[in-house]
């Protein structure tokens, strides 16, 4: 795995510099004491949901598998590293053969989750986990926070397909992480052929008003797309005369254009008008397509609007409002001593403000009511009650520092549409409320 498979600039040779400096100041710490060698527990949370919303999509899992494979401190990271005398020289020459040994278990990616979820389980010695704190919440924190958003808007648009066009509204590399991660919350195809590249998402695309402008009417504009994508393309008819530009379109096109974009306006009703013309035209096939600022709000209000595809771009990219999880990573249990046979102690962390966490080793379960819809999720400590036994939530990701979990990115995105189909109906409404399940501690 290289850096441009994990969407990085090709200078950058390792995800080792996506961290923060108190990670590697820690560590050096830690090793001058002695303690680094302790066994550890960290474990990723989140202790609320974004205001308003009923459940969290889990993302970016296979893309943390990456940057744990590819963590790496090679000779120009160690040299930086050197050069501004961030750590001294017995911390570098360890970093220098650093390579994550450890355990890795976690939900699996689409998995839906609710406040207190451990998401991620890492294992190891508190000096080999505690570096992969940054690189694996920038990861979890935007994948996720794009997904739900996501997962929202494919709630909304009922079934009608969605388009992610919102790689101009933020970073580059950004860009194709929101791209992966809206395909997994429940959006079909991406204008974003970086994303379509790396993960073999379907991309979409034909033009813009520049091309209307471009030529010397708006029929000579339709007609050199037509001759050079075909009668099935999409033809966007908003630069001028709405009706105008749909009569246009089918006259050079014919019945079998495949369809019109509206990009502007009052998208409900001129999706209305735009319907009865296409139809009066004989394009009863011609579909429509709508972009303009979107949002699940937006298209839940469209839902009784002749629309058969949505393009969204700003609001999916930023989270909808919400751009991030407010994702933590947590040490909740450690060694009693470096001894490998020391017994796991948990530890927690005790302040105000609600930023107090659950010690221990958790594992988490998902009850479910007499017909099979999930009623709470539980997590623990202790043994597992017999009970939920079959409806566990994490799996072995990595083990002993090998990854056993890839998959398909398609895998992840039909997992969320079932997840999504197994909790209350409430789930999906766009009204404020609570998290859909309570989290219970045992």
């Amino acid at each position: 795995m290289n850096a441009a498979d994990l969407g990085l600039p090709v200078d950058v040779p390792s995800t080792a510099l996506f961290t923060d400096q108190y990670e590697l100041t820690m560590l050096q710490a830690a090793l001058r004491a002695g303690t680094a060698d302790r066994r550890s527990v960290f474990e990723v949370f989140t202790r609320r949901l974004p205001e308003g919303r009923r459940y969290g999509v889990l993302a970016g899992v296979g893309r943390v598998l990456d940057a744990v494979e590819n963590f790496r401190f090679d000779p120009a990271v160690l040299g930086f590293l050197r050069e501004r005398a961030i750590v001294d020289e017995p911390t570098l020459e360890w970093l220098a053969g650093y390579r994550f040994s450890g355990d890795i278990w976690g939900y699996p990616e689409g998995e839906v989750y609710f406040p207190g979820s451990p998401v991620l389980r890492v294992e190891g010695s508190f000096a080999e986990c505690v570096l992969l704190e940054t690189v694996i919440l920038s990861i979890l924190n935007h994948d996720s926070a794009i997904a739900a958003a996501a997962s929202r808007m494919s709630a909304a648009a009922g079934g009608r397909r969605l388009i992610e066009m919102g790689a101009r509204r933020t970073h580059e590399l950004a860009a194709v992480a929101a791209s992966r991660a809206a395909y997994v919350g429940g959006f079909e195809a991406t204008s974003d052929l970086a994303a379509g590249f790396r993960y073999n998402i379907p991309t979409v695309g034909t033009s813009a008003h520049a091309f209307t402008l471009l030529h010397d009417s708006e029929r000579d504009a339709f007609r050199a797309q037509v001759d050079s994508l075909g009668r099935d393309t999409t033809l966007l008819v908003d630069t001028y005369d709405v009706a105008e530009a749909v009569r246009a379109a089918v006259e050079i096109a014919g019945p079998e254009l495949g369809a019109v974009r509206i990009d502007s306006g009052d998208l409900l009703l001129v999706a209305h008008r735009v319907r009865a013309q296409l139809d009066e035209l004989g394009a009863r096939d011609t579909k429509i397509v709508v972009t303009s600022d979107l949002d699940e709000y937006a298209i839940a209000s469209l839902a009784a609007a002749p629309v058969d595809a949505y393009g969204v771009g700003t609001q999916l990219v930023t989270g909808s409002g919400h751009p991030t999880c407010s994702m933590v990573y947590k040490l909740v249990a450690r060694a009693a001593s470096a001894d490998p046979k020391a017994p796991l102690v948990p530890v927690a962390k005790k302040s105000l403000g609600g930023k107090a966490s659950v010690g221990g080793r958790k594992w988490a379960a998902r009850r479910k009511d007499a017909d099979g819809v999930a009623a709470a999720e539980v997590v623990g400590t202790g043994p597992v009650p017999d009970a939920l036994a079959a409806d566990q939530l994490l799996v072995e990701l990595v083990k002993g520092g090998e990854v056993v979990a890839r998959e398909p990115l398609e895998a992840a995105r039909t997992r969320h549409i079932a997840a999504r189909a197994g909790l209350p109906m409430s789930a999906i409404q766009l009204s404020r409320g609570e998290p859909v399940l309570p989290t219970e501690y045992i």
